[in-house]
């Protein structure tokens, strides 16, 4: 496999409205993004996009070596960890932590299959590497936010997937959880059989150093995209929110202010 990610002048319309409009982006195996912009900039419809929930209008699209209307979808998804709150939003509090891990293996939300008790081992084991294996045998609805990501990270990873996505995970989280949970993103992905991961965030201070290249999407278009050191500039940044902003980097991340 060489491409996790193949978009070529995809468009997608909505009631006459372009959402997207001619993206262009490749994500090569061994690569980490992240997807950058402001709410309605297009992110989440790329995602669906990704996971094969919408179709484009326009263009080619092909993930994980797999085109679009020649693969079966719903068998790629199992290839696909995803991690969003349209997802946390369906899962029953009452639900078992290790429960809503193992779920995960069936890309489904709830267990409807009958799990084995080696489900339940690698279960545990990916909850001890995402730091949240004490949650188990609790019911989601009694964990915090942040430790409810941690769980949604765990169940993305459980089918051992070639793509990870994370789709604003940070949000609802103070600082301390926040910080928390980049430290064990940052920790899985520098795992030699880590997935490629797709980070998705508004905020520049969160995208770490293990994600070397970024896309920024503005207005359903690729405003720029590249290596990350070269688009968390001062300059690019101030064209790409079309307002004076000024980054500085500290511990190699970049942080970002407006410009007095």
């Amino acid at each position: 496999m060489t491409n996790i990610i193949n978009m070529q002048g995809v468009s997608w319309q909505r009631q006459g409205e372009t959402i997207l409009s001619d993206v262009n982006w490749n994500v090569s195996k061994g690569e980490h993004w992240a997807v950058l912009g402001l709410n309605g900039s297009g992110k989440t419809t790329l995602l669906n996009m990704v996971n094969g929930y919408i179709w484009p209008t326009t263009g080619n699209i092909s993930v994980l070596d797999q085109q679009f209307g020649k693969t079966d979808i719903r068998e790629l998804r199992k290839s696909i960890g995803w991690v969003s709150s349209s997802i946390q939003e369906r899962i029953k509090g009452r639900e078992f932590a290790e429960d809503v891990v193992v779920s995960g293996k069936y890309a489904s939300i709830g267990l409807y299959e009958g799990p084995i008790e080696e489900d339940y081992k690698r279960a545990y084991q990916i909850m001890e590497q995402v730091g949240c294996r004490r949650l188990a045998e609790r019911t989601y609805q009694t964990c915090s936010q942040g430790e409810k990501q941690k769980l949604l990270i765990a169940r993305g990873l459980m089918g051992s997937p070639d793509l990870l996505i994370l789709d604003e995970p940070t949000n609802g989280l103070d600082f301390i959880s926040r910080e928390e949970l980049l430290s064990t993103i940052d920790h899985l992905a520098i795992q030699k059989d880590a997935p490629s991961i797709i980070f998705v965030t508004h905020h520049i201070e969160e995208i770490l150093p293990v994600f070397s290249h970024t896309l920024l999407l503005r207005q359903g278009k690729v405003f720029d995209k590249g290596e990350r050191s070269a688009l968390l500039t001062s300059p690019c940044l101030s064209e790409f929110f079309d307002t004076s902003v000024h980054v500085q980097w500290h511990r190699n991340r970049a942080w970002m202010t407006l410009q007095d």
